[in-house]
């Protein structure tokens, strides 16, 4: 068994008992990287020399018995448009290849100083734009359970490194499912916390009022450690909530009895493969048996997530992406004779289609005589959508459902057909337009392939959600699956 197999209180103790070395951790990621990353391509970036440089002074500060961090010696990999200072943060685009941050976003600050162990950062679709790593500027991610298969995005190479064993887990960020959609394909844990829950300082901007920074881990304890870390009030971020973090790792209890679960018929309707289905359905009778009761519920307004959701994230996007312009923020074209040609050629030359394709969208959207018919009546079906949830936690405790309509689609097969591949987020686009916590985990298998179980709680109480996904973890075997690589 791989030293990255192990849960982290199991490398905690044996790190105490001097077992194994802080060096031993983080060489056994390395090598793992060296054997399978040549497959996967999880990986863009990668600071082998910093890596071992931390795992030395970890390793004094354990000798001289020294009070250790939450994520001691753990190695991490971070989704590349999440800043890094000294390490290249490209967001997976031409327009930012040589981009080297002056400062470490908040969440990398709470993670040092937990004390784990960065070793690289993670491909992605373009600016987070996409839901396959189709759209990286660099190369394809591949799914670890089937190298013929997307791992989801836009957090791609996040989710295959922690399913290809690489590294022990991940940072993503989920805007309209990019955190819980590649777990789900590739069969690991994914949370999205509540919006303000995690500092957004220091994350490249796609869509300021649905971003949101979350774990990638092998199983829910560990991402409840890692959420642990990460959480908190930051004063650099206008969106972060000053709430309490509870102890999330108290709330493992495995008891669900007298749990009321609500299962939305929008969930497990049209488009959701019957397979997919029955693995949520089986789940429910796991759940069932632990002593929670679940019944239907209606969420009336999901019909019209994903046209709200794609109006006000391009909308955001045409906004935040203004500053790549050659000038004040990325590569300038070398093709430019004059200051109009330098934001036409520089913006053309360093996005991508899907970028450009939802830039036009956004500035139509935003654009005079349309916003109130697209960017505002999107806007009010979000809070019509809110409501939705809002009223349904009036009866239920948490919400479950599939993470994604169907298991990892092939390379290739929706590139071209936009449409269908936004229709991919109809399960997870409502819970980020409502700002709700969502946690996928593993429940089940699909020709050979993972599908995931999405459980949906109320604002910051991830507690709950952790809870739920933990008792069910214990109960089945799914989170133990590996991929033969």
């Amino acid at each position: 068994m791989s030293l990255l197999d192990l849960r982290l209180q199991e490398l905690h103790s044996r790190l105490e008992q001097k077992e194994i070395t802080v060096s031993d951790l983080v060489d056994a990621s390395l090598k793992r990287i060296r054997a399978v990353d040549g497959k996967i391509g999880a990986f863009l970036n990668i600071d082998e020399e910093g890596a071992k440089e931390t795992a030395k002074k970890l390793q004094e500060k354990l000798d001289k018995g020294e009070k250790r961090g939450l994520l001691f010696g753990l190695p991490a990999a971070l989704k590349d448009n999440i800043v890094t200072e000294g390490i290249v943060t490209t967001c997976a685009s031409k327009h930012l290849e040589n981009y080297q941050p002056i400062y470490d976003a908040t969440v990398v600050q709470k993670l040092k100083e937990a004390e784990s162990v960065v070793l690289g950062k993670c491909n992605m679709d373009e600016f987070a734009m996409g839901g396959s790593s189709e759209t990286s500027a660099y190369k394809i991610t591949r799914n670890p359970w089937n190298e013929e298969h997307v791992p989801g995005g836009s957090s791609s190479g996040s989710a295959a490194a922690v399913a290809a064993g690489e590294v022990y887990f991940a940072l993503g960020t989920d805007t309209g499912g990019s955190i819980r959609q590649p777990a789900s394909y590739c069969g690991v844990v994914g949370l999205k916390p509540t919006y303000g829950r995690v500092s957004r300082f220091g994350a490249v901007a796609f869509a300021s009022s649905l971003d949101q920074i979350g774990p990638i881990t092998k199983n829910v304890e560990d991402a409840a450690y890692v959420l642990q870390s990460i959480a908190g009030y930051d004063p650099m971020d206008s969106t972060s909530a000053n709430v309490e973090v509870p102890n999330y790792l108290s709330a493992l209890t495995g008891d669900v009895k007298g749990l009321r679960i609500g299962v939305p018929k929008e969930y497990l309707g049209e488009g959701i493969d019957p397979a997919v289905k029955d693995a949520v359905m089986n789940a429910l009778k796991v759940l069932e048996g632990l002593g929670a009761t679940w019944e239907e519920i209606a969420l009336p307004h999901t019909e019209y997530a994903i046209a709200s959701y794609y109006i006000i994230a391009s909308s955001e996007a045409s906004s935040n992406l203004a500053r790549f312009d050659g000038i004040r923020y990325g590569v300038r074209s070398a093709n430019a004779s004059s200051l109009l040609e330098v934001y036409e050629k520089s913006r053309s030359e360093g996005f991508g289609p899907e970028v450009k394709r939802r830039i036009m969208l956004g500035t139509y959207a935003l654009s005079s005589g349309y916003y109130d018919a697209y960017y505002l009546k999107a806007q009010k079906v979000r809070t019509l959508i809110k409501q939705d949830f809002d009223r349904a936690f009036e009866q239920v405790d948490v919400i479950i459902g599939p993470t994604t309509p169907t298991p990892a689609f092939k390379i290739g097969e929706l590139i071209d057909d936009p449409l269908t591949m936004y229709l991919n987020d109809v399960c997870t686009v409502p819970v980020s337009l409502a700002g709700m916590p969502a946690i996928s985990v593993p429940c089940g298998m699909v020709n050979g392939l993972p599908v995931g179980m999405q459980v949906i709680g109320k604002a910051f109480d991830e507690a709950t959600i952790l809870r739920v996904a933990h008792a069910f973890e214990q109960s089945t075997e799914f989170h133990k699956l590996r991929p033969s690589l």
